[in-house]
């Protein structure tokens, strides 16, 4: 089974990645029914943090957002299951076909491959921080020395009218004088 197709029907939901119930019970080749009774008979496998129900509000959100699910699926009454990768390990247990254990290791592939990726995103973000921060240091750095310059032309204007002030004080005292003596 391509990983690409699992990763697909990861979703998530409450700070969870997830799969739904219709699609693991499709990836395992069961009914939808089976798999949730099986759940059912298993309950104390299935803590919150590896299998919960949806709410309605959370169904319909899902809906909205992902076109691909099924017309007879995205209009059901009930809300679907969903499953951690802990409970899709936990299926795993009650699931015992061939088909279940290889579809089970392919989730759990696909599960560490988005986990790997997540990893090297936080990674990259970070990096990327930094530079921004340090790009924040050097635009401040020139918008200070842009004031500086500003300061040291008007410090050259007032430099260059003082001398302008003085070279026409210089003119006016330079008349001629009387010669003294012969």
């Amino acid at each position: 089974m391509e990983l690409q197709i699992i990763q697909d029907r990861i979703h998530e939901i409450r700070g969870f990645k997830v799969m739904l119930d219709f699609d693991l019970a499709e990836l395992y080749g069961v009914e939808n029914r089976r798999l949730k009774e099986q759940v059912k008979r298993n309950s104390e496998r299935f803590p919150v943090d590896f299998s919960f129900q949806l709410t309605k509000d959370e169904w319909v959100e899902l809906v909205a957002n992902c076109d691909k699910f099924p017309e007879s699926i995205k209009h059901s009454p009930v809300p679907p299951l969903v499953f951690t990768q802990e409970g899709v390990a936990m299926l795993s247990g009650i699931l015992r076909s061939t088909l279940a254990i290889q579809v089970n290791i392919q989730i759990m592939r696909a599960f560490v491959h988005i986990r790997q990726y997540l990893l090297n995103t936080n990674s990259i973000n970070h990096e990327i921080e930094i530079i921004r921060n340090q790009i924040m240091l050097l635009n401040h750095d020139v918008q200070s020395l842009t004031k500086d310059h500003e300061n040291y032309d008007n410090q050259l204007d007032d430099i260059y009218l003082a001398l302008t002030e003085l070279a026409k004080k210089q003119k006016t005292i330079e008349k001629p004088r009387k010669k003294i003596g012969f």
